[in-house]
């Protein structure tokens, strides 16, 4: 990367995130797509899923004249502009994001024992539980309500405030 490189904005068409960004990696164009897991419901599980953290937007580090290549490919919408220009985002704020995302992606998947969660679906959705021991893919849990100890995937329970 050289000096007059710098990080521009792309706007995408909705739910094209991933799309563009592997589009414009074939062209050569630096991107970086931050995602973040987000629990998604179905009617029998809830599972987490890597969605964008900003919605429609992706970041491209390149030369300002190839930003104008970038919005030939399909998908991308536009280039964000910022007074008049376009909008150019510092390394730092990216820096910034990238450590937001790692801090998360930590916080998000790490239960312990003795922890307070919800069940999030199932037949025994609502019901509050502390963690007693957490494996690969399920969690026992001792729910004090109803006076029972089960097991549920990991993907089916939540984080109590």
């Amino acid at each position: 990367m050289t000096n007059s490189e710098k990080w521009y904005v792309l706007y995408t068409a909705p739910r094209a995130e991933k799309q563009v960004e592997r589009r414009l990696q074939k062209e050569g164009i630096s991107t970086f797509l931050p995602l973040h897991l987000s629990p998604r419901r179905w009617s029998d599980r809830i599972k987490l899923v890597e969605i964008p953290l900003f919605s429609s937007y992706i970041f491209v580090r390149a030369a300002e004249f190839l930003l104008y290549q970038a919005i030939t490919v399909q998908g991308v919408s536009h280039v964000v502009y910022y007074d008049g220009k376009p909008a150019v985002v510092r390394d730092s704020e990216i820096t910034a994001i990238r450590q937001f995302l790692e801090q998360a992606r930590a916080k998000e998947l790490n239960y312990q024992p003795d922890e307070k969660v919800l069940i999030a679906c199932g037949p025994l959705k609502n019901i509050s539980g502390k963690i007693k021991k957490v494996g690969k893919a399920y969690i026992v849990l001792h729910l004090e309500q109803i006076g029972l100890t089960v097991t549920v995937a990991s993907d089916q329970i939540k984080k109590t405030c």
